[in-house]
């Protein structure tokens, strides 16, 4: 039993340390942004956005719910096993068919820095950019728009 133990402690060791950073780093940094998507929501704004847009208001809503739905579930999932996985290889992004590598946002929003002490860009004049409340819905107040 301490034999199996070590051994599989040695072999975890292994894939931690002998992979390298950039492969793990980027697939566990996506995985985590695309396990985020049930709280985020972008993926059922969007189907609903461009449902609307492509087939109509009446049928983008329905389809747009369900599609929205589907691909939530689908990202979510992707991304607890990107993080579950991010020391095995493949570490490109996988899936790309039907999902794309990182959330999208819908077209009508573009996500800005918020305007909080870790962006700014200049301190000692005592102002940034940044939007000043991105957890609003429909905020967009800023600062400086560059």
């Amino acid at each position: 039993m301490r034999n199996i133990l070590f051994l599989t402690g040695s072999v975890a060791m292994v894939a931690l340390l002998g992979v390298g950073c950039t492969g793990p780093e980027q697939k566990l940094g996506r995985g985590m942004s695309n396990a985020g998507e049930i709280v985020r929501l972008n993926e059922m704004q969007r189907s609903i956005e461009q449902g609307g847009v492509f087939y109509g208001t009446d049928t983008g809503i329905t389809t747009g719910v369900v599609q929205g739905f589907d691909r939530t579930v689908a990202r979510t999932g992707l991304g607890v096993y990107e993080v579950l996985t991010f020391p095995l290889p493949p570490y490109h992004p996988i899936w790309t068919s039907y999902l794309a590598p990182m959330p999208e946002y819908t077209d009508s929003y573009k996500p800005r820095k918020w305007d909080e002490p870790i962006f700014f860009t200049d301190d000692s004049l005592g102002f940034s950019g940044g939007d000043i409340a991105p957890w609003i819905p429909g905020s967009r107040f800023h600062v400086f728009d560059n």
